[in-house]
Order: C-alpha cells, then sequence, then structure tokens
C-alpha cells in the first residue's frame, strides 16, 4: 500500500478507536459534562452537513459528470446520495433499539441502571446465583452493545478512508467529527460490562475494540473496489459517503446533543461546526 493509503487507514483507525475516550471519559469521571458533549456532538453535526453538502457531493458530482456527462452524472449523484442514506438507515433498522448504541445515555443513568440491576432484582432469600445471573445479563448488554456500534461503524470507516484517501486535507475535520461521534457509543459499551465484572481494564478493551470495525471496514472495503478504482467509482462512494454523513448527523448527532443539552446549545455548536469546516475549506483546501 502506499503513503496515501497508510494516511487514510491511520485516520479511520484514529475515528473508530475514540470509542476508548468515552470508555475512559465514563470509567474515571463520575459525571458526564453535558453541556460540552451537546456542543461537541452539535459542532460535529455542523461538520459533517457543511462538508457533505458543499464539498463532498460537488466532488462527487464532478467526477461523474465527467465519466457520464452533466446529466446522467448528476443523476447518479443524487442516487447514491440517497443510497449512502438508505444503507445506514437499513443498518439503524436492524439493530434492536435496546441494543441500539446511539440511544441517548450517559454516564450517570447507565451506572444508575446497572447498580438497580445488579441489586433491585435479587430476592430476600440467599440465591447465589442471582447475582451472577444479573452480571451475565450486563455483560451480554455490553457486548450486544459493543456489537451493534461494530455493524454500524462498518460503512462509517469505508466513508472515512474513502475521504481521507481522496482528499487528505479535507478528511481531517472529518474524522476529528466521526471521534467525537463515536465518544457516547464507547460510554454506553464500558459501563455496563464495568458493572458485570468489575474490572475496568476489561470493559475499557471492549469499548476500545468496539471501534475496529471502521478500519477494518476501510481495509475490506478498499480491498473489495481497489480493482474497479476510477472516476466514476470515487464518484459513487464520494456521493454515498455524503448521504451517509448527513443521516448520522440527523439522526443520531442532533438529537443527542438536544438530548445530552439545552436545545440552543447544540445549534450553537452546529452552526460553529459549519462555520469552521467554512474557513478551514477556504484556508487549506
Amino acid at each position: 500500500m502506499n503513503g496515501n493509503v497508510w494516511v487514510a487507514l491511520a485516520m479511520t483507525a484514529f475515528a473508530g478507536l475514540s470509542t476508548g475516550i468515552g470508555s475512559a471519559i465514563s470509567l474515571f469521571t463520575k459525571k458526564t459534562n453535558e453541556k460540552f458533549l451537546s456542543v461537541s456532538l452539535g459542532f460535529s453535526a455542523g461538520v459533517m452537513i457543511y462538508v457533505s453538502m458543499i464539498e463532498i457531493f460537488v466532488k462527487a458530482q464532478d467526477s461523474l459528470s465527467a465519466a457520464l456527462g452533466h446529466k446522467q452524472g448528476a443523476i447518479a449523484t443524487v442516487v447514491a446520495f440517497f443510497a449512502g442514506m438508505l444503507l445506514i438507515g437499513i443498518i439503524d433498522k436492524l439493530i434492536p433499539e435496546k441494543d441500539n448504541p446511539h440511544e441517548i445515555q450517559n454516564t450517570e443513568d447507565l451506572a444508575r441502571a446497572c447498580k438497580l440491576a445488579q441489586e433491585c432484582q435479587i430476592p430476600q432469600t440467599q440465591d447465589s446465583a442471582r447475582p451472577t445471573d444479573e452480571k451475565n445479563k450486563l455483560m451480554r448488554t455490553g457486548l450486544f452493545t459493543a456489537l451493534a456500534i461494530a455493524i454500524h461503524n462498518f460503512p462509517e470507516g469505508l466513508a472515512t478512508f474513502v475521504s481521507a484517501l481522496q482528499e487528505p486535507s479535507l478528511a481531517i475535520p472529518i474524522v476529528v467529527a466521526i471521534a467525537i461521534h463515536n465518544i457516547p457509543e464507547g460510554i454506553a459499551v464500558s459501563v455496563p460490562i464495568y458493572y458485570a465484572t468489575n474490572d475496568k481494564k476489561k470493559a475499557f478493551l471492549y469499548s476500545f475494540a468496539s471501534g475496529l470495525s471502521e478500519p477494518i471496514g476501510a481495509i475490506i472495503g478498499y480491498l473489495i473496489l481497489l480493482p474497479f478504482m476510477n472516476d466514476m467509482v470515487y464518484g459513487l462512494l464520494f456521493a454515498g459517503v455524503a448521504g451517509i454523513m448527513v443521516f448520522i448527523s440527523l439522526d443520531e448527532l442532533l438529537p443527542a446533543a438536544r438530548e445530552y443539552g439545552e436545545h440552543h446549545l447544540s445549534i450553537y455548536g452546529l452552526v460553529a461546526g459549519m462555520m469552521v469546516m467554512a474557513v478551514s475549506l477556504l484556508l487549506f483546501v
């Protein structure tokens, strides 16, 4: 693999493995800073929406127009854009709601739920099997959440990788945005596993490992598509990437930002993300 591929893979790995940041927050802080998280998630959504619609979609249309002609290229771009949305929407639909890592959760609520699962379900009689059963349930919850994250992040990994491979300077804010997006997912994995095992190291490692699907998705997607890479394939991928990122922003990031903090905080973060992305595109792209 050439140098650009290694850079793109490193960026994708950083974005995916930021689930470890969420795990560290949940395991080593007693309270989630919800206002900061709200602004950060809104900021991430702003970056992803702006870059998708202003930059990636346009580049996709340019590539497809060069390959297919102006009208056919424009049609192909729109179709690929909504196909990306459809793909990530189907994945979301297939994951049961209770296991979906994008349901709004914070450290305190998860910890409270885990404690209740351990304590309130134990009968008054001395039944030594029940505590073990409850811990097993918590462990399954954490593992299923990790699996859900792995499935959901697979196409995100390919999206990040393709962006980084085609436009490394453009991919940097995308990588940061997806990294922020993955922080709550790390929380959702690590807290139930910690309460099941009382082992912070194990909880952190499971959470960290759940993000591996992004670089794995990037590698598999790249190897499959490598023989077919040309302007048309890049254009279709770029348009699909734009659709995936807009869907993630509207379906996950903005609702999460509003739940974690005040409504206006998420909007301020959104506008700030768009402004930073606009300035960075003017200066560096």
